[in-house]
């Protein structure tokens, strides 16, 4: 085995690790749940505020690092189906640690029609349990929640995968009744 790709396998197992850390914590957002308030800064510098969308159906993701493989995947599933979520009623939040100006180059460079979030303190994803440390670096764990039209949390999705998340979210929204 190569340095590079023993780098690569332990680089993702160490991710994989601390992206199911929290799996278990009891003070973790459970369905039911209030979803924590937040008022973040989009891609075009708009204040965005959960508040803002009560009255609607909310899916809200949470993502390591704009322009990433995993990331990109994830984001261009979720505008591939945004007509659909749309025409179903709900809105699209991604939220990262990345700022504005970083978020606008990624929605920009892929045609994401949905606000990308700048969490750059970490605060939000904190909130929502989704926030991973190691050391100096901080980034958003890959977890997603459906907010009910009342601010509740409906779903809750710790274990991500990039490529199939779009079709999971559209078919959990079905099952919410939308």
């Amino acid at each position: 085995m190569s340095g590079r790709t023993l780098l690569r396998v332990l680089l993702g197992t160490i991710l994989m690790w601390f992206g199911s850390a929290r799996a278990g914590d009891s003070g973790e957002l459970q369905v039911g749940d209030p979803a924590p308030p937040f008022e973040l800064s989009d891609q075009n510098g708009e204040t965005r505020r959960l508040g803002d969308y009560l009255g609607r159906w909310v899916v809200l993701y949470f993502y390591p690092k704009d322009d990433t493989p995993g990331c990109t995947a994830e984001a261009c599933g979720l505008r591939d189906v945004y007509g659909m979520l749309e025409d179903m009623g709900a809105a699209v939040l991604g939220v990262s640690l990345d700022d504005t100006e970083s978020h606008k180059a990624f929605a920009s460079k892929f045609r994401l029609p949905f606000p990308l979030l700048a969490d750059t303190g970490g605060r939000v994803a904190k909130s929502y349990g989704a926030l991973n440390s190691l050391g100096f670096v901080k980034f958003a764990r890959r977890h997603s929640f459906i907010i009910d039209p009342q601010g509740r949390i409906a779903k809750v999705y710790r274990r991500v995968d990039a490529k199939t998340h779009a079709d999971e979210v559209i078919a959990d929204l079905k099952a919410l009744g939308l």
